[in-house]
């Protein structure tokens, strides 16, 4: 520090303390006097931060303050990313059809059909329009109800509530003034939707995380990175009262609600890193720790926000409810060299977590699992060299392994009935290499055809009445289509093959 420089802080203080006396006596203007040449040097020791900021400023007049205290102000060793703000804009009416809360007083099917198209001549290559439909179908047929229009980037990114009375969705027209996340209510005279979010991801800081609705379809729950970590929000189907549910610093994300709507679960690596805001107790910010691919699960009461851990064992994809107090889960990633992914489910009630473990040869791997509706009984895909298909009792006990339906690993999903009596086997993904089949919980043959139709990704109605899946008729053009069969999988009906394009189907709603 300059003599020049510390003569002029001693003169400030000097001021400072002459400013307290009832009467000033006069001072003399000091005269600007060139500073020495030959001034010695100061060894200061350095401050913690390179650049350091007083916590009072002095003003342009050179007001001096009564203490000079230097303060310093550590720079993060994380930039923190911008934080999205909810918002409410673009809204505008839906064309939706009238009446559509009567409507969905009986089950029915929501599906996306993509570039449909008016085909004269099947073996005639027509371009595709780029648009996207949301429509809603009768489990008895009948003409598809147009719910929405959107523009084909959207993609597989449309979540229609349980109920059917609320959507939601991505608006992506490399427009930044309109894409985004939207909701629509459909519970108004005239719907009405609206952007509630300005973004084109719903990946996570590397997390992809879907938004799930409430059971009642009042509430959209989407995981969302603030500055330094992720946090759940909770927002209105009209877009009001957006909610942190989960403000803590840690990783919070995947949250799905329970059946009865009482409790929210999601996965956090608070646990291990409580917090990666810089400077807070405990912080992983700055100590070299990757940023997570999992966590542990847990569980919040969203009335009174009380949450608990329910897993001790880290996982990488999200739970699933079973039913209203039991979630299910699996641990290990086979992909990054674990020995094993095993299954797992636990009574929030009770807190009692268990471990499904075969008595005799159990399967290190256990893929595509599906959970009887009271939990006692799990199908699954074990897969090592070979693939089979295995039905086993929660206390370890194998009811029934087959190897001659051979789906490759991962190319298999299954569904229960809502009464836990039969289990519809399929494909994935369009990959569906046998025709209906259906089996008792004893994993007796109910019904097993042979394509035409194929079956993929088997779904109960919620009265359990009816089974509807997608398939593939090679007879008519090779596309895939929505079936619905009886429960036992008889009487399959094609209800779609008036239209043309790319099917996806979301699954049943309303009822």
């Amino acid at each position: 520090m300059s003599l020049a420089k510390t003569s002029w802080i001693a003169l400030l203080l000097v001021c400072a303390a002459c400013s307290g006396l009832t009467q000033n006596p006069p001072t003399e203007t000091p005269t600007n006097t060139a500073p020495p040449t030959d001034i010695p040097t100061l060894t200061l020791t350095p401050l913690p931060s390179d650049t350091a900021a007083p916590t009072q400023t002095p003003s342009p007049m050179l007001t001096p303050s009564s203490t000079l205290t230097w303060t310093p102000q550590p720079t993060p060793s994380t930039t923190p990313s911008p934080t999205l703000n909810f918002i409410y804009d673009n809204w505008d009416f839906v064309e939706a059809p009238a009446g559509i809360e009567s409507m969905l007083v009986t089950p029915h099917l929501a599906f996306v059909n993509t570039n449909n198209r008016n085909v004269q001549n099947i073996g005639t290559p027509t371009p595709g329009n780029n648009i996207s439909t949301l429509y809603y179908l009768s489990s008895n047929g009948g003409t598809p109800v147009e719910m929405l229009q959107m523009t084909a980037e959207t993609g597989d990114q449309v979540y229609v509530a349980p109920t059917g009375n609320a959507i939601a969705y991505m608006r992506l027209e490399n427009t930044p003034s309109t894409d985004g996340l939207y909701v629509v209510d459909l519970t108004l005279a005239t719907p009405i939707r609206g952007r509630i979010l300005a973004t084109t991801s719903l990946n996570q800081r590397g997390i992809p995380s879907e938004p799930v609705w409430s059971p009642d379809g009042t509430r959209l729950a989407v995981a969302l990175e603030t500055a330094y970590d992720i946090d759940i929000f909770t927002v209105g189907r009209d877009g009001a009262t957006p909610t942190n549910m989960t403000r803590n610093g840690s990783y919070d994300f995947w949250p799905t609600w329970s059946p009865d709507g009482r409790y929210l679960s999601f996965v956090s690596d608070r646990a291990v890193c409580p917090s990666w805001i810089p400077g807070e107790p405990n912080t992983c910010d700055g100590t070299d720790t990757e940023p997570p691919r999992g966590g542990y699960v847990y569980i919040m009461d969203v009335t009174t926000g009380e949450t608990r851990q329910i897993s001790q064992q880290w996982v990488t994809e999200p739970p699933q409810w079973v039913n209203p107090r039991q979630i299910a889960y699996a641990s290990g990633e086979p992909a990054f060299g674990d020995p094993a992914r095993e299954l797992w489910i636990a009574d929030i009630f009770t807190n009692e977590t268990r471990q499904l473990v075969l008595d005799q040869n159990d399967d290190p791997f256990k893929f595509a699992e599906s959970w009887s509706p009271n939990g006692q009984q799990v199908f699954y895909q074990a897969a090592d060299d070979s693939t089979t298909l295995v039905l086993a009792s929660l206390d370890g006990t194998e009811i029934a392994r087959v190897d001659n339906l051979n789906f490759t690993r991962f190319g298999v999903s299954a569904a229960w009935s809502p009464n836990g009596t039969t289990i519809a086997i399929g494909g994935v993904g369009g990959q569906c290499p046998y025709g209906v089949i259906t089996i008792t919980n004893e994993f007796g043959y109910v019904a097993r055809g042979n394509p035409p139709p194929s079956m993929c990704e088997p779904t109960y109605s919620p009265d359990g009445s009816l089974l509807a899946f997608t398939g593939v008729n090679p007879r008519q053009d090779g596309r895939i289509d929505i079936y619905v069969a009886n429960a036992n999988g008889f009487g399959a009906q094609n209800l779609t093959a008036n239209l043309r394009g790319n099917i996806n189907l979301l699954g049943w709603v309303g009822g």
